[in-house]
């Protein structure tokens, strides 16, 4: 089964935060090579909590701070990598076309590696730089099991739920949901 990120708002902070955020309901990726080339001095406050805790979305090019495991279908990533690849080419300066493609191809694959978890998992990011390095620590936030099965996530009116956490305690503490269980890292990019 395909799956990628979709960007995801629980609450408008995303709105606050960042310079630009991204609509719900995105198809999202990583976009760490925003940042790609860039001071972190020489960055504002709002694109400064994006290098630290946004996924991109790739129609707004705004960020989220959360993404949630979607599947997807073969002609939906297709259709991903294009748009991407065209972002790359009128916003970020890629040389041509092939070179995009090829560019968000990876991307994309790399945001398909962050939804092997069941749909509705919920994806949060937190970058640092080291070393003149853009590292990335990935957590998932799974729907907590119930006496009535699983509490999904978009079935209730509630404006919070709470999830089971994996990955590990991060260096910077984010109280999304009163959070209460935090494990292990799921993936660590360099």
């Amino acid at each position: 089964m395909l799956k990628l990120p979709r960007t995801i708002r629980l609450d408008p902070s995303d709105t606050f935060v960042f310079e630009r955020a991204a609509e719900p309901g995105e198809w999202a990726v990583s976009g760490a090579f925003v940042f790609w080339n860039c001071d972190p001095a020489t960055l504002g406050q709002k694109q400064r909590v994006a290098l630290r805790s946004g996924f991109l979305g790739i129609d707004s090019l705004g960020w989220s701070t959360l993404a949630v495991v979607t599947e997807a279908t073969e002609v939906e990533r297709q259709g991903v990598i294009v748009r991407l690849a065209e972002q790359l080419v009128t916003k970020f300066g890629a040389p041509d076309m092939e070179a995009a493609l090829a560019a968000a191809q990876e991307e994309v694959a790399f945001a398909a590696s962050l939804c092997d978890h069941p749909p509705q998992t919920i994806l949060a990011v937190q970058r640092t730089v080291e070393n003149g390095e853009i590292r990335e620590r990935f957590r998932t936030l799974k729907p907590r099991e119930t006496e009535q099965g699983s509490d999904r996530l978009h079935t209730h009116a509630r404006a919070f739920t709470f999830h089971e956490v994996e990955g590990d305690e991060p260096a910077e503490e984010v109280d999304l949901l009163g959070l209460s269980n935090t494990d292990r890292i799921k993936a660590d990019r360099a």
